[in-house]
């Protein structure tokens, strides 16, 4: 991530926790807070929202009819037939 840190955030954590940090961390090369930074960005990325309301559009939408799976498939074949 190449965007310059402007925030500070202090957190309390439990000691093995902090050691189990800085023994990854050496183990990698690199500091604590990198480690702690990457750990955010796994678990909460950007776009995230983006994606949970996509997500709820979905499953809220209206039951459609679908094609059977062999008419599905015959029309991605035919698709792909177009493009090449």
């Amino acid at each position: 991530m190449s965007m310059s840190k402007t925030e500070r955030l202090q957190v309390l954590i439990e000691s093995e926790q902090r050691h189990r940090l800085e023994r990854e961390a050496a183990a990698r090369g690199t500091s604590v807070a990198t480690l702690v930074r990457q750990a955010i960005d796994l678990a909460f990325p950007a776009g995230m929202e983006l994606r949970l309301d996509a997500a709820k559009t979905i499953l809220d939408a209206e039951p459609m009819e679908v094609p059977a799976v062999e008419e599905l498939l015959g029309e991605l074949d035919e698709m792909r037939g177009a493009r090449r």
